[in-house]
Formats: structure tokens, C-alpha cells, sequence
């Protein structure tokens, strides 16, 4: 499980299933769960702002219309490295996708990297020797941008134009050991603190601007993978998890709900650029 977003349009939350190349959309109120059948590893997603999703496939950048499963090649931003697949991605707060690399190899080589794919589908490298990006968010106000490299087992914060969709001065906000959980997906709350998902001890951390950790939330899950913020009001946390705990242990992948007790905030769109539209 992993790449949970809350869709205010629909009403609905959208999560994937990497290895079954599958994206699956569930009403928080009930009712059949949807499954969208990808052909291709779907390594994470976000929503356009014509009602798309904006689909990171180990194929590449695409856009997908729920409505219709068309599915329309955009970008490719690693296409002669078959050891490496995309991962964590989001939208910014100027419209384009932010979507990091990992490495596939065990142990981990520093091999990822971290990409902005344009409206229009150009794209560009904006970091790279990284283990496995992840843990994309903004702060309220669009001006703070988190990264995390999980296996780096640090976070980091960048000064972030909301307008240009430029990111500089990167300095660490927090490293984080395997006992506290290191850094997987993340999502950011209105009072502007970082909630990242702890994935190697089963707990989520709300972490400060400042970089300290606030609170732990330990979880029913041995892995989880990712948070967001949902439902109405964006008051609800859903969480996705792996299918094995930290030593490879099989377990059940899953999405809990609960209340965290501080609102979440809206996710940005892709701004679709018109050769890119219909």
C-alpha cells in the first residue's frame, strides 16, 4: 500500500498497490471499493486539475482519466537506468510534480535521485545521490518544501518559491534512526508540522519546523508507508503500510483511518499544460 490522496472533488480516497500495478479509489462512507488495473509498477500518484491523476508507473509520467481508463504517456525522466524505478512523488504548490528515484539493489546504492516534471512535461533533476526519495510535502503557506531519503535516514528543508516552483538552501531538518522510524511518506498539518510515516517502527512522527519530534503515534501496522489527510474538513489521517514488517516478515498491506486532532491541508493539482489536455 502506499501513495494515499484524499480527492475533495469526489469525495473519495485514492491509495495504490505497487507491485499488483493497481490504483484502487474508496469512499471513507462505505460502499465498492474501485479498482484501476495500471501496466506497470505504480510507484506513486497526485490529482490534476482536470480531474486526472497525475501517475508516476516504473514506465514513466502519465496522466490517467478514471472515467474512461485512458492513460497518456507524458514523461520518462530516467529511461537508461533499469536498476532504478520512480517513487514518492507530489504535486507543488505551483502545479508541477515533484517525483524522487530509488535504488533497487540491495544494499541500497545512491543511485536515486529527485525530479520536477512541468506542466508541460518537460522535466528537470533537481538533487541526486540519494538511497530512496521520499517523504515529499509543503508547509501551509507553500514556502517550506520536505524531502526525506529513507535510507539516508534524514528529512530535509528547502526554501521553497510557491510562484516559480523554485527550491534552494537545503539543510537538514532531522535524522531519524531505524527505533524511531525512518523517514517514509509524509503529510503536513495546518499548524505546519511534518507527519512522517515511521516505517521501520510502525509509528507515525509529528516533527516541527524546528525539527523535533512533538508526538509518536505508534500504529497497528508493522510498516506503514505513508499518510494523508482526508475526509471532511480534512480531520481524518489514513495511513497505508507494506506487506512485511522490518525483517521480511509477511503481513497483511492495509489503510487504517483515525483523528488525529489537527486538520490537515488541501493537496495542490497539476496544472495540465495544454499540449497536454484532452
Amino acid at each position: 500500500g502506499e501513495s494515499p490522496v484524499w480527492d475533495d472533488r469526489r469525495s473519495l480516497l485514492w491509495f495504490a498497490d505497487i507491485t499488483a500495478n493497481k490504483i484502487y479509489a474508496a469512499s471513507p462512507e462505505g460502499g465498492d471499493v474501485i479498482r484501476h488495473d495500471m501496466p506497470a509498477a505504480v510507484c506513486s500518484f497526485g490529482l490534476a486539475d482536470d480531474d486526472r491523476l497525475i501517475v508516476a508507473l516504473r514506465t514513466g509520467i502519465h496522466l490517467y482519466r478514471p472515467e474512461d481508463r485512458a492513460l497518456r504517456f507524458v514523461c520518462q525522466p530516467e529511461p537508461d537506468r533499469p536498476a532504478v524505478r520512480l517513487n514518492d512523488g507530489k504535486v507543488s504548490p505551483d502545479g508541477a510534480l515533484w517525483v524522487g528515484s530509488m535504488s533497487e539493489l540491495m544494499p541500497r546504492a545512491r543511485t536515486g535521485a529527485l525530479y520536477r516534471i512541468s506542466p508541460d512535461g518537460a522535466f528537470s533533476k533537481v538533487c541526486d545521490d540519494l538511497h530512496v526519495s521520499n517523504g515529499l510535502a509543503w508547509s501551509p503557506s507553500g514556502d517550506v518544501l520536505y524531502h526525506a531519503d529513507s535510507r539516508g535516514i534524514w528529512v530535509s528543508r528547502w526554501d521553497f518559491d510557491p510562484r516559480s516552483g523554485e527550491a534552494s538552501n537545503r539543510r537538514i531538518l532531522i535524522e531519524l534512526t531505524e527505533r524511531q522510524g525512518l523517514p517514509d511518506g509524509a503529510a503536513v498539518d495546518v499548524e505546519g508540522n511534518y507527519w512522517s510515516a515511521g516505517v521501520t517502527a510502525g509509528c507515525l512522527n509529528r516533527i516541527s519546523p524546528a525539527g523535533n519530534i512533538l508526538q509518536t503515534i505508534a500504529l497497528p501496522m508493522a510498516a506503514p508507508t505513508m499518510p494523508c489527510f482526508g475526509g471532511k474538513d480534512l480531520e481524518t489521517m489514513f495511513v497505508t503500510s507494506l506487506t512485511t514488517d522490518r525483517l521480511g516478515r509477511p503481513q497483511p498491506g492495509t489503510v487504517i483511518a483515525f483523528e488525529p486532532g489537527v486538520r490537515g491541508i488541501p493537496v495542490h493539482r497539476f496544472h495540465v499544460g495544454e499540449s497536454l489536455r484532452g
